[in-house]
C-alpha cells in the first residue's frame, strides 16, 4: 500500500517573536498577500479558498484540514517542529493543542527544522534573528522529553513499527551519531518503539548511513533549463552556473524560473537508491519570501503534479517500499500546497485521491 506524508507548516498564527522581527500581527499569510507578479505570465499571489486565510489556533481549522487530507488519501501529516536549544521553542502551539486535545484523530510525525532562522525571507541574509545550537547529550535528553507524549501517542505515524522523526539538515549536528544514538536509548528505556529515522538530503552530500532512509530536498532542478525568456535560456546554456547566477540576479534582477512541466519530465527517472523516499513537489514559488532571488516553477496544474505523483509511486512500487512524501501540504509562501486555492479549487486534492486509489486497489 503507498502511504503519503504531507508536509504540514504551523507558521500561520501570531507569536511574539514574529511581532518583534517584522511588525504586530505577522504570519506567513503577510507574505503570501503582499506577493505581486514580477515576470509576465507570473501567478502571484498564491490565494487560499475553501479554508480562508486561517488562524491554526483554532481547531476547526485544523479538524477540516485533517478531514480533507484524510478524504485526498494522505496518510499523515508531518508537522515541522522547532528546537533551537536549551530548550527554545517557537510555533509549538497547534501541534501541543493537537496533541493536548486529541484531535484531529489524524495521523502525525515531526520533522525538525534544525536551521537558525534569519532576515533571508525579507532578503537580509546576513541577520540571524534566531541561532540553531547544539548543547550535547543533555540537551538532547530535554529535546527527546519535550516530545515523549506525542512519541507515545497512538496517532503518531509508524513505519515497520518504529515512530518516523525527519530531521532537516543532519549535517548541520556535530555529534549526530550521539544524538541518534541518544534518542534511541531513551526510547528503549522508556518502552517506546524505536525510531525510523529519515534525514534530508541536501545538494550532493550524503546522509549519514546511521540514518534508515533519506529524501531530497526538492525541488531539484535537472535537465535543460526552461525559462521564458529567450536570451536567458541562451546564456543557461552556454555558460557555467556563476555566470547563469549573475546574469539572473544582477542583469535581469528577477528569479530563477522552469517550466513546472519540464520539472516534472526531469524528474524521477532513475531507480531510487537503497534508503531514498520520493519527494513529490506539487507546485513551487517562494517568490513570496525571497522575491527577485526566489525559485518559481511555472505554471503548475493539478493534472502535471498528478504525474509527478504517479513517477513518484512507481518508483516506490518497483523498490518494494510504501512511502511517498508531499511537500508541501500549507507552506503558501512558497506556491507550495495541496489546500484548495482560488485558482485551482480543489483539485490537487482530487488527483491526488484518484491516483492513490488507482494504484492501491490494484495492490
Amino acid at each position: 500500500m503507498i502511504r503519503t506524508i504531507a508536509f504540514y507548516l504551523p507558521q500561520f498564527h501570531q507569536i511574539p517573536e514574529n511581532d518583534e522581527w517584522w511588525g504586530k500581527g505577522f504570519t506567513e499569510w503577510t507574505n503570501v498577500t503582499k506577493a505581486k507578479p514580477i515576470f509576465k505570465g507570473h501567478y502571484q499571489p498564491h490565494l487560499p479558498s475553501d479554508l480562508g486565510f486561517y488562524d491554526l489556533r483554532v481547531p476547526e481549522v485544523r479538524e477540516e484540514q485533517a478531514r480533507l487530507a484524510k478524504e485526498a488519501g494522505i496518510s499523515a501529516f508531518c508537522y515541522w517542529h522547532y528546537w533551537f536549544g536549551n530548550g527554545k521553542r517557537l510555533l509549538e502551539r497547534p501541534f501541543n493543542e493537537v496533541l493536548a486535545s486529541g484531535k484531529p484523530d489524524f495521523p502525525f510525525c515531526l520533522a525538525w527544522a534544525n536551521e537558525s532562522w534569519t532576515g533571508k525571507w525579507h532578503g537580509l541574509d546576513n541577520r540571524i534573528l534566531i541561532q540553531q545550537s547544539y548543547f550535547g547529550v543533555e540537551d538532547y535528553e530535554k529535546h527527546f522529553y519535550s516530545l515523549a507524549p506525542a512519541f507515545a501517542d497512538k496517532r503518531y505515524f509508524k513505519y515497520q513499527g518504529r515512530n518516523i522523526f525527519v530531521i532537516y539538515t543532519p549535517t548541520d549536528i556535530p555529534d549526530l551519531n550521539t544524538f541518534l544514538e541518544t534518542w534511541r536509548s531513551l526510547a528503549l528505556k522508556n518502552g517506546m518503539p524505536d525510531f525510523y529515522f529519515i534525514g534530508f538530503q541536501r545538494s550532493e552530500i550524503k546522509v549519514s548511513p546511521a540514518f534508515d532512509a533519506f529524501i531530497k530536498n526538492g525541488p531539484t532542478i535537472r535537465g535543460t533549463v526552461s525559462h521564458p525568456n529567450i536570451l536567458e535560456k541562451a546564456i543557461y546554456k552556454l555558460t557555467n552556473i556563476d555566470l547563469q547566477k549573475f546574469f539572473r540576479f544582477r542583469i535581469l534582477r528577477g528569479p530563477q524560473i522552469y517550466h513546472y512541466k519540464d520539472f516534472v519530465k526531469t524528474s524521477f527517472n532513475e531507480p531510487l537508491e537503497e534508503k531514498e523516499y520520493p519527494t513529490v513537489v506539487p507546485n513551487w514559488d517562494n517568490t513570496p519570501r525571497s522575491g527577485r532571488t526566489g525559485l518559481v516553477l511555472h505554471t503548475s496544474t493539478p493534472e502535471l503534479y498528478g504525474e509527478l505523483l504517479e513517477k513518484a509511486i512507481k518508483l516506490v512500487t518497483a523498490s518494494n517500499k510504501e512511502l511517498v512524501f508531499i511537500k508541501a501540504w500549507n507552506e503558501w509562501a512558497e506556491g507550495n500546497t495541496l489546500e484548495p486555492s482560488l485558482i485551482y479549487r480543489d483539485r490537487y486534492l482530487k488527483v491526488t485521491r484518484t491516483i492513490l486509489n488507482k494504484y492501491n486497489n490494484a495492490r
